[in-house]
């Protein structure tokens, strides 16, 4: 009975995630407007202009290879599979025993690569930038990323995802000054992963100062669909993963019934809702940094991250 509540909550779980994933995007763009005195598009913009470019075939440069035609799809199966170990209305889901922050790491990584690959595979100078930007920021964001994870790993004693929420839910760890340093440090990488404010603007189409973008100027049709889906994915996904982890309150336990479910349902929904008006307040009152002192931010994000550990380390050498 309790493997049967797995597959049922997985399969929810993925349902629920790409239905959504269209709408985050848009219901950010929609509180911004609105925060500006501004109508705003609709958030089922996103979702509208997804299908549209969906019944149009991609048009390719000349001397593009395979990574071209591949690439958009590896990033949305690795987005979507590290998506689908993040818990959202319940626990103990079918892939809860994979649920691993490490493993979420790499699956991000390599929708990363997959994107840079994309932007050089034609050998367009925009594309080259972009590319260059975005490995050169991943240096810091990725390192950032994993000393947040050992230091979770310290707190909980594991890297999943279900026990370590499990554990912040229960209060066993109190009010840290690591964990709030580790918290801080994630936030960093989240805007950066997801090119938002200050690091990237998502509107932007200046191509001497966008850095995901330029990577994406040869991409049409389908294609550019893909990619469009895939950047709603990972923020859907690092919402998700915020909430999971700092927001831990709410989700149905695992081998709950259908009433817990629609519980942590409504749970989650206020929790994304909350974060999504946390991430349009937040860029509404930043502007955008200079692209070269992105370096400096996520090296401060490091730092961080660094000084959580080190502070962890440290209280469990005294006691």
């Amino acid at each position: 009975m309790q493997t049967l509540g797995g597959i049922l909550t997985q399969a929810l779980h993925l349902a629920l995630m790409l239905v959504l994933a269209p709408l985050v995007p848009g219901l950010v763009r929609w509180l911004k407007a609105r925060m500006q005195g501004r109508r705003g598009a609709s958030p089922l913009q996103p979702l509208r202009d997804m299908r549209k470019l969906l019944r149009k075939r991609p048009v390719l440069a000349e001397n593009a290879s395979a990574v071209s035609e591949v690439a958009p799809y590896v990033a949305v199966v690795a987005t979507l599979v590290a998506l689908a170990q993040v818990p959202s209305f319940s626990h103990g889901m079918l892939l809860a025993p994979l649920g691993d922050l490490l493993l979420v790491a790499g699956l991000l990584a390599l929708a990363r690569v997959a994107l840079a690959l994309a932007g050089l595979d034609v050998g367009t100078q925009f594309g080259g930038m972009g590319a260059a930007r975005e490995m050169s920021f991943a240096a810091f964001a990725e390192p950032t990323l994993l000393v947040a994870v050992l230091t979770f790993a310290i707190l909980a004693g594991t890297t999943n995802l279900d026990a370590v929420a499990a554990t912040f839910r229960d209060g066993q760890l109190g009010l840290r000054v690591s964990l709030a340093l580790a918290g801080l440090s994630l936030l960093a990488v989240a805007l950066a992963e997801n090119a938002r404010m200050p690091v990237d603007s998502p509107g932007t189409h200046l191509e001497l100062t966008m850095v995901h973008e330029a990577m994406l100027l040869e991409s049409s049709g389908r294609h550019l669909a893909l990619w469009e889906f895939q950047a709603a994915l990972k923020l859907e996904l690092w919402l998700a993963l915020l909430a999971a982890m700092f927001l831990p309150f709410g989700a149905a336990p695992g081998g709950a019934g259908p009433l817990a479910w629609a519980l942590g349902l409504l749970a989650w929904l206020v929790k994304m809702a909350g974060l999504m008006l946390a991430l349009a307040v937040f860029e509404n009152a930043i502007a955008k940094m200079r692209v070269f002192r992105v370096p400096e931010f996520l090296g401060a994000a490091l730092l961080l991250a660094l000084l959580a550990a080190a502070l962890l380390f440290v209280s469990t050498g005294l006691a």
